[in-house]
């Protein structure tokens, strides 16, 4: 069974509450549960919550929801705990919270490395960079990749450097950058052997997860993705979400009510 686990923690240090942030009327945590749902691949999805506010939450629009505690150190950790209550998930699939308008699509685009290929334990998405906004900023973060497709390294910072680039236009005209999207799909056993596994010194440095696996010698399949999402880390974020719903959903919305 695959199984689509949303992680959704309540203490967000730059946006306070963010699972319940409302979106055209629904909370952020009903949209990015609505979007997982149009996976094709998914057999189920469940959200692994850390507060009592948004378990009710969550309870209300009839999702399957879990309570984890709220010293959990990652989003992987969240749904490691989680996947241990669910014995029949033998790949799981780890959609962030924060990304309201993720395409069923690109979860799919994810899963199937795992389903061709018995070799590959864990994979993720990245997307090629295309302007110079994303390569600035910290938020955006980097990803390079063997010619197998497997991730080398994770940075907020751009990599690769451009060297003889003189100008970040130039950067992302000469060379191809990408950003990694940050979504997951694990064997059912890596994902548990990562709960116990010691964080890790680029880890903590960077502040990516990621990097643990890659530290600790895990191989990770990068899927190359056209598709965007819209992550909402920030105030700022959570504007940009709801005017790109007032755009894009709120026209499908008022169709389907009639």
């Amino acid at each position: 069974m695959i199984v689509g686990i949303i992680p959704a923690r309540f203490a967000s240090t730059r946006l306070m509450g963010k699972p319940l942030a409302e979106i055209g009327g629904k909370p952020m945590i009903q949209h990015t549960y609505n979007s997982a749902k149009k996976s094709k691949l998914l057999d189920k999805v469940v959200i692994a919550v850390d507060d009592e506010k948004v378990f009710k939450v969550v309870k209300s629009f009839g999702a399957e929801v879990y309570m984890t505690p709220q010293n959990c150190q990652s989003g992987s950790d969240r749904i490691a705990l989680v996947a241990e209550k669910i014995p029949d998930a033998t790949i799981i699939v780890n959609i962030q919270g924060d990304e309201p308008f993720i395409k069923g699509k690109m979860i799919d685009e994810a899963i199937e490395p795992l389903l061709f290929d018995k070799k590959v334990n864990l994979s993720t998405l990245a997307r090629r960079i295309t302007n110079v906004e994303e390569l600035k900023s910290p938020s955006v973060v980097k990803v390079v990749f063997d010619y197998k497709n497997f991730a080398m390294y994770f940075s907020r910072l751009p990599i690769p450097y451009v060297r003889d680039a003189k100008t970040n236009l130039a950067r992302i005209q000469t060379a191809e950058i990408y950003k990694h999207v940050g979504l997951y799909v694990y064997r059912r056993e890596t994902l548990l052997k990562f709960s116990s596994l010691r964080q890790t010194d680029l880890e903590q440095v960077e502040k990516l997860e990621q990097l643990r696996y890659l530290e600790h010698g895990y191989k990770m399949k990068i899927v190359i993705t056209e598709y965007d999402s819209l992550s909402v880390d920030t105030p700022k974020d959570l504007e940009i979400a709801r005017k790109f719903y007032e755009k894009h959903y709120k026209p499908q919305d008022r169709n389907q009510k009639r």
